[in-house]
């Protein structure tokens, strides 16, 4: 009765249209009213509490961080310089679209800024080019799973927080899943390019690559910065984040001189809605987890499951559909806050790594970005590149089938995950 009920008020609200964060509210009142224990004063704490988090600090300033990178010019300079590496290649424009994409992933973090960015700068150059439209938006739709993935990652921090996982290991976790991602899309755009005729652009210099690495240099250091001060236990996440924004500033403002006061002020507005949007998500969330804790929810998911519990696999499987369900009509972050707090008891119980499930489960609701019909990736490089949400997703499928196909690889080979990561720890 308390899961129907759960699921009918989440369900039922945003059924009406009612916005995620407010569904969620609506959800944990619900289970307040069910439980006689309805007090609006320990609704308000828990939505304070919920957002009273040091660690979601990194939220914002990584948002900023990536902000300033497409306005600043350090985007640009990470595509020149693959356009220098790849980019005479036959079909070389699309390999340029997946290399910038793991660059750039490392230096935001956010799956829409880097869509965002690949739109803009290579969409154009591909179809002037003479590659298929629809396959070029599809291709670059499929590179935008990626940053969520490889570190920084906005949502391992929101994961971590949920489900009380060290984010540093998270970031570490996620290098070598999201470099196999970006190697399938490699492998597959090969294989849908092969038969095309299409003259690449000229192959460039040493001379020409060198110049482009030295004026991409200032931010390729910043992955390495970031990293490096990760591993050696120099900053948290959070203060990486704090790092990755004063950083992208400096470089932005006073080395590459292309972002005036006036873009600033853009800048900081827009990191600002889009946190404000995640941070009040994060708030009203917790007063769902709080509930969800005090039915016991956890545990009746648990005895439902228990014939599983003896096979992680079997049971990994199962929970990496359920994600793929849910993350085709909702989105990545209240998918993460929602199923977190059920799913973390279960997976503990069952004795799978809490990082390794984090790294599946943010690839799984990362994949989700570009699934239909709630694919926020989808929507955003649909709009930036002028198209119908139709031709994207016909475009992105068969990355995307790809993308699946090595998340159950994944989840097959535990070891692909975690042998990596334990080297990265040590």
């Amino acid at each position: 009765m308390t899961i129907a009920i759960f699921l009918g008020a989440l369900l039922g609200a945003m059924a009406l249209g009612i916005p995620i964060a407010f569904s969620l509210l609506l959800c944990g009142a619900a289970l307040m009213w069910h439980l006689n224990m309805f007090d609006p004063q320990i609704l308000a704490q828990n939505v304070i509490e919920g957002a009273n988090s040091f660690p979601l600090l990194a939220v914002p300033f990584f948002m900023l961080a990536g902000e300033i990178m497409n306005a600043g010019g350090l985007s640009k300079r990470i595509v020149d310089f693959a356009m220098a590496l790849v980019g005479h290649v036959r079909g070389g424009l699309g390999y340029v679209t997946i290399l910038a994409a793991c660059l750039l992933s490392a230096l935001s973090g956010s799956a829409i800024a880097d869509a965002a960015a690949l739109t803009a700068l290579l969409l154009p150059m591909m179809v002037k080019a003479g590659h298929d439209k629809t396959r070029s938006a599809g291709l670059i739709a499929a590179c935008g799973v990626i940053g969520p993935i490889i570190p920084p990652s906005i949502g391992f921090v929101i994961f971590g927080v949920a489900a009380n996982v060290s984010i540093s290991k998270l970031f570490l976790a996620g290098i070598f899943p999201g470099l196999l991602l970006g190697a399938s899309l490699w492998l597959t755009w090969w294989w849908l390019t092969r038969k095309e005729q299409l003259a690449p652009p000229p192959r460039q210099s040493a001379q020409q690559v060198w110049v482009a690495l030295r004026r991409a240099s200032w931010a390729l250091m910043l992955p390495v910065i970031i990293l490096v001060g990760l591993r050696m236990g120099v900053f948290t996440p959070t203060e990486a984040a704090v790092v990755a924004a004063v950083y992208a500033l400096f470089v932005a403002t006073v080395v590459y001189r292309e972002l005036s006061i006036k873009q600033l002020v853009d800048v900081f507005i827009a990191s600002a809605r889009t946190t404000s949007v995640v941070m009040f998500l994060v708030a009203a969330a917790m007063v769902s987890a709080w509930m969800i804790t005090v039915a016991q929810l956890p545990s009746q998911v648990i005895s439902l499951l228990q014939p599983f519990l003896d096979n992680p696999k079997l049971l990994m499987a199962m929970i990496m559909i359920l994600v793929i369900i849910v993350g085709t009509a909702m989105d990545m972050t209240p998918t993460i806050l929602i199923l977190t707090p059920v799913l973390m008891p279960l997976v503990k119980a069952a004795g799978i790594d809490p990082v390794y499930f984090g790294v599946l489960f943010i690839i799984n609701n990362s994949i989700g970005l570009v699934t239909p019909p709630v694919g926020t990736v989808l929507n955003v490089v649909a709009g930036v590149g002028r198209m119908r949400i139709d031709d994207v997703t016909r475009g992105v499928m068969p990355f995307m089938l790809v993308q699946l196909l090595v998340m159950f690889l994944l989840v097959l080979f535990p070891d692909l995950v975690m042998v990596p990561a334990r080297w990265l720890y040590n």
